[in-house]
């Protein structure tokens, strides 16, 4: 059997391996300082041959080697995403429900700790998202560290770690392995953020991304020990097997523990009130690393929610249910609402994801088969329509040097086609009829309903808030007179096409024929709802016993 996941994991972390074992890169800076040294040092005398020489050598040397650590990451994540694909092709869609690709080693087989993986259709989509981000990623970044000391080689290599870790934390069926992958996560995006950010609050936004995610982390730690003295082992499969002493836990520990796993994913997200180091995080950070943290990384804690929550403490989710929905109502409105008073399109974009993450969560928690699928089908879309957008967004501070929204006007009459594909992702944004995210915010809608009008009603001011805030966003920056600064504005080039162009044709395909990523996706969350059901049907027959018992 050919150890798909495994693979998948390990070649990004080679690549990233390979791309640090690079000499160090020069930049143009440094190679025009460098000669300017040399000659003064020649004209000096003193050896300055020797030293005028050297400096030219080694940026030559150093130049080649960044071009070779773009070629590495890029050859490496489409490697890997050929690796990817061919294992989906693999996948079983009638079983889709059933962890497939299982691989189980003894880690540290004192504690009982196994690297296993495995996926599902949920967990399969997943992983599949991260495999078509990441090259695309790669391929917007090109030229957009060139500046910095190490022309970029770093930037790269992170990516390449980060792919191995986003991978590794959506297929990891051991309790312990998930926690190791959720966590080490953390650092390539810290230096991501804090080393090849923007602006001057770079470090402070590292700095809080990491805290708060550490933080989640810690007390998910606590819970993750409880499951382990409760249940016995860390396996996911062993802990959600009938007969699991975790399933006979009583319902005050079952709520400790499914409160401490909540609280981390709740962060990651992120929900309304821990939201906070989102838009600071991707204000600062570059487009590409932005579409990681919002596309991927925080799909980890609306993964984790339905992964874990729900299928670990399928007892102790009915005492959670309206507080979360009430807090994703919550986030749904504020996020869109502080949306449309941003002047910087990077948080903009930051907090029109915050609302977005709403309806996941509300999809996920209202418990209803169509909610869950349109939960697990936004996840998808989110990542490749956000993406797209930031993406866009990055490629029109790439030309004006700002992502404030004044700073631009005009575009698309300098810019046609760079407007168009930033009017059509924005669209999507909004969840416009014919492309991905209507689907999913449709059936979260439906299945909102079912559990309970009211939330689904509120929720639906998101979407006409949504509106409001993305073609706000597009008048202002992309019609009007152009302003002399941009009046020779470059329009899409063929690198930028090649990137934003699968992504497009993602979004039009998935909001058009949703079908073959749902017929992947239902099976695994009809054994979610299953899991519920059963659970909330043996608890209110054990509690019928016991009162049969108390009355005799």
């Amino acid at each position: 059997m050919i150890p798909w996941l495994t693979l998948a994991i390990a070649l990004p972390a080679v690549g990233a391996i390979l791309i640090w074992a690079l000499p160090r890169v020069g930049t143009k800076a440094e190679a025009e300082s460098a000669s300017v040294r040399a000659t003064a040092s020649a004209d000096a005398g003193g050896g300055g041959t020797a030293v005028k020489t050297r400096p030219a050598t080694t940026t030559g040397a150093g130049t080649a080697s960044a071009e070779n650590a773009k070629r590495v990451a890029l050859i490496v994540s489409l490697v890997t995403l050929a690796l990817i694909v061919a294992m989906a092709l693999n996948f079983d869609t009638a079983t889709a429900g059933d962890l497939q690709f299982e691989e189980v080693y003894p880690w540290i087989p004192y504690f009982g700790v196994h690297f296993a993986v495995g996926v599902d259709g949920i967990a399969l989509t997943m992983v599949l998202m991260s495999a078509i981000l990441v090259p695309l990623v790669i391929l917007a970044a090109w030229n957009e560290h060139s500046d910095h000391p190490d022309g970029g080689r770093g930037y790269f290599a992170l990516v390449l770690a980060l792919e191995a870790m986003m991978i590794g934390v959506f297929a990891a069926t051991d309790v312990f392995l998930f926690y190791v992958f959720f966590e080490v996560m953390l650092i390539p995006v810290y230096f991501m953020i804090g080393r090849y950010g923007r602006g001057a609050e770079r470090t402070r936004a590292a700095l809080k991304f990491l805290l708060y995610s550490f933080a989640g982390g810690l007390i998910m730690l606590v819970a993750v020990i409880g499951v382990y003295v409760i249940g016995g082992t860390f396996l996911w499969t062993e802990l959600t097997a009938p007969g699991s002493p975790l399933a006979a836990v009583d319902p005050a520990t079952a709520r400790w523990l499914f409160l401490g796993f909540f609280i981390a994913f709740a962060i990651k997200a992120p929900m309304w009130p821990v939201h906070t180091w989102l838009p600071t995080a991707a204000g600062s950070s570059s487009p590409g690393t932005a579409v990681l943290l919002v596309g991927v990384l925080d799909k980890v804690g609306t993964y984790g929610m339905l992964r874990f929550c729900l299928e670990l403490f399928p007892s102790a989710v009915s005492w959670f249910v309206w507080p979360v929905v009430g807090l994703s109502v919550v986030s749904i409105i504020y996020g869109a609402i502080v949306a449309i008073g941003q002047s910087d399109m990077m948080r903009l974009v930051a907090y029109t994801s915050i609302s977005h993450f709403g309806f996941i969560t509300l999809g996920i928690f209202v418990l209803t088969p169509q909610a869950q699928a349109g939960a697990a089908l936004y996840m998808v879309n989110h990542g490749f329509a956000t993406g797209a957008l930031f993406l866009i967004v990055g490629f029109l501070i790439a030309r004006r040097g700002s992502s404030r929204i004044e700073d631009f006007g005009g575009v698309q009459k300098v810019a046609p086609k760079l407007a168009g594909v930033f009017l059509v992702t924005g669209l999507a944004g909004l969840g416009l009829p014919g492309l991905a995210p209507f689907v999913s915010e449709f059936l979260v809608f439906v299945g909102a309903y079912a559990f309970n009008p009211v939330p689904a009603i509120i929720s639906v001011v998101g979407v006409v808030l949504a509106a409001l805030y993305i073609l706000w966003m597009y008048q202002r920056t992309m019609t009007g007179p152009t302003p002399q600064k941009l009046s020779k504005l470059p329009d899409l080039s063929a690198r930028e096409t090649w990137v934003v162009a699968p992504l497009l044709a993602l979004i039009i395909a998935l909001g058009v024929y949703p079908q073959p990523l749902l017929n992947v996706i239902n099976p695994a969350v009809e054994r979610t709802v299953e899991i519920g059901a059963d659970t909330a049907s043996a608890t209110t027959n054990a509690e019928g016993d016991t009162e049969e018992g108390d009355e005799e």
